[in-house]
């Protein structure tokens, strides 16, 4: 009786998620049927609206907001709030777009939606192969680097965090693998996939500004996180070289892809990586970019892991 009662409950928690994600792909489905721009635009008014009234989600953001703004007025922070809501329902409503979005041709750069920054570096890295990392965050339409990459003619190999709902995860997978390359999803064993790749000489790009429950101790605005040892410890190892590289949005549905010098690894007095200072340096570079930027990051996440603290 145990055993079909645990195979209802499982069933009914599949049929759940598969409805979900039937839902999702009929209205990213229903977008399609429109013009890019309008639609892109319509999903960015569509969660301005939603995300206040996700009332937990909310307030996570606005505290999280005021936390790394104290200087800003109830004002402000309600409005990059509300500009953080409509740049992810603009991220959503991209995916369906984004082989007309990615306009940009390496062999003939004429102004379109997409800018780069950098060219003369991405054609260093392809012309001159060695291994190396591209770390980047969680801003702007941070899916248009790797396709970048694979335009350029860059073999990168991507770790990604797939999403929860494994239906939406096994259609995002399929359409990521065909326009931006190797992928890896983030599980047990992902690290090695990326050492190998590193040890044979190639490339690898990484998000760094997700939460890491067993991560290192650092800072993030002023207050503590935890952050992922896991590019430090790769380039302790293979003593490659790492690159920063971000996505602006820009007025008029355009973007800005930038790809920056190689960062200084800090090291300790005796030329080994230092690991922690190492995972410092990249919180200090993402946080410039999104002071820079503040409402192109993806606020709601439970980044410092104050959720807990915050009553419905």
């Amino acid at each position: 009786m145990r055993m079909l009662i645990t195979r209802l409950v499982l069933s009914a928690e599949r049929f759940r998620q598969w409805s979900i994600a039937q839902f999702v792909f009929l209205l990213l489905g229903t977008l399609k049927l429109f013009p890019a721009r309008g639609a892109i635009e319509f999903a960015d008014r569509f969660t301005r609206w939603l995300g206040p009234k996700l009332k937990a989600r909310h307030r996570l953001t606005l505290t999280n907001l005021r936390n790394a703004f104290p200087e800003k007025s109830e004002a402000e922070i309600e409005a990059i709030a509300l500009e953080s809501w409509g740049s992810i329902g603009r991220l959503a409503a991209e995916y369906v777009f984004l082989d007309e979005i990615f306009d940009f041709d390496p062999a003939n750069p004429k102004p379109g939606r997409i800018e780069v920054s950098g060219i003369p570096l991405f054609l260093e890295l392809r012309d001159n192969p060695r291994p190396f990392i591209v770390f980047t965050a969680h801003s702007g339409n941070f899916e248009l680097l790797p396709v970048a990459s694979a335009a350029f003619g860059l073999d990168v190999t991507v770790l990604f965090r797939p999403p929860n709902n494994p239906y939406v995860a096994e259609k995002v997978f399929d359409f990521r693998k065909q326009r931006m390359g190797n992928l890896v999803p983030s599980h047990a064993g992902s690290s090695f996939t990326l050492a190998r790749k590193l040890e044979a000489g190639g490339a690898v790009g990484v998000l760094v500004d997700q939460k890491f429950r067993k991560g290192l101790t650092t800072t993030f605005f002023g207050r503590d996180v935890r952050t992922n040892p896991l590019l430090a410890k790769l380039v302790r190892q293979f003593n490659c070289e790492v690159y920063p590289a971000r996505s602006i949005r820009l007025p008029g549905g355009r973007f800005r892809l930038e790809i920056e010098p190689a960062i200084e690894i800090p090291r300790k007095p005796d030329g080994s990586v230092d690991v922690n200072a190492t995972a410092q340096l990249l919180n200090d570079k993402v946080e410039s970019w999104v002071r820079e930027y503040p409402g192109q990051w993806l606020w709601y996440h439970d980044r410092w892991n104050i959720k807990k603290s915050l009553k419905d």
